[in-house]
């Protein structure tokens, strides 16, 4: 594995992408800063972070034979890396809301943001976006859902060995996918999600608000929300949202 470090860049997923165009990188390429100036989240969020405070990194994978349709299960992957690798720090309530959001106490701790490149059906290689909030302590108001690993436990964390150790949880989750072991990853992403089973509001894209119960994912990643008269809606990226 080769790792960059950078003191700021506009994005380390639009940096490891320009890498990867003017030469040929090894399997596992990451790139890590202190600081980003055009971070991004899913939806096209901004992704807002303190300088030399939290874990900003981007992890490019060359995959063979991966078929498109299977993409869920890099979600799956990588969610289920962070979270393993989280629960050291014994942190509360520590989920994954889907698809890819790290939990802790209903507040985000952390997200994730996935950039395939497709060849005909199958994925050549990904580009893996994470942040992970470790030792800010302040954040923007435009915030109010932001936690941090520091907040939560009272202890600050070493960077360098949270990211070391991070990757290696998550390359221990990609040898599942490598395996194609792929009920094992969705029965432990399923085990692991947020608000499952329980009751919360939601609002899909027709703007109807009503209140489901998360039963759990697709094996294509869809969520499956029960309605109140028990019939089980499916819903893909940006279809639903909770309120």
């Amino acid at each position: 594995m080769y790792i960059f470090k950078l003191d700021a860049t506009d994005s380390t997923n639009s940096y490891l992408r320009q890498m990867s165009k003017n030469k040929d990188l090894e399997k596992w390429t990451v790139v890590t800063a202190d600081y980003q100036s055009q971070g991004r989240g899913q939806k096209g969020a901004i992704w807002q972070s303190e300088r030399g405070k939290n874990l900003i990194c981007s992890i490019l994978i060359k995959l063979n034979d991966f078929h498109a349709e299977d993409q869920f299960m890099l979600n799956c992957a990588v969610s289920l890396g962070i979270h393993h690798y989280l629960k050291r720090y014994n942190l509360p309530k520590l989920k994954i809301k889907w698809p890819n959001d790290i939990m802790s106490v209903s507040k985000k701790l952390g997200g994730i943001l996935i950039e395939n490149t497709l060849v005909s059906n199958k994925i050549n290689q990904s580009i893996i976006g994470i942040g992970i909030n470790i030792n800010q302590e302040i954040f923007s108001t435009d915030l109010p859902m932001a936690v941090s690993i520091k907040q939560l436990t009272k202890n600050e964390i070493p960077r360098d060995v949270f990211l070391t150790d991070l990757l290696n949880a998550i390359q221990n989750k990609f040898e599942l996918l490598f395996e194609k072991r792929f009920d094992e990853l969705w029965s432990q992403y399923e085990a692991s999600l947020y608000r499952k089973d329980k009751a919360h509001m939601f609002e899909n894209s027709n703007g109807e608000q009503y209140m489901g119960i998360i039963r759990g994912v697709s094996k294509q990643g869809s969520l499956l929300i029960e309605r109140e008269d028990e019939s089980i809606d499916a819903y893909n990226f940006k279809e639903v949202r909770y309120l």
